[in-house]
């Protein structure tokens, strides 16, 4: 799940809906040999039911602003 707060989460035997899910089919290569599976992608926790009910807005991870300036000095 994209965008969930590090203290939130699902355990086992929790009932989940996924109302907007984006199946992707992955295919690596690695060493010779190709590795396949499916993905399921959700944007937010927020957008997630468990247990019959949408999680509280503490499930989001709080944004963060990352910068950088490739033509400064290291």
């Amino acid at each position: 799940v994209y965008n969930a707060a590090p203290a939130w989460g699902v355990t086992v035997g929790d009932a989940l809906a996924v109302p907007d899910p984006l199946l992707t089919q992955h295919q690596h290569q690695h060493q010779g040999q190709t590795f396949s599976f499916l993905g399921v992608r959700v944007p937010s926790p927020l957008s997630l039911v468990v247990n019959g009910r949408r999680p509280p807005a503490s499930a989001l991870a709080p944004p963060r602003l990352a910068l950088s300036n490739p033509s400064a000095p290291p």
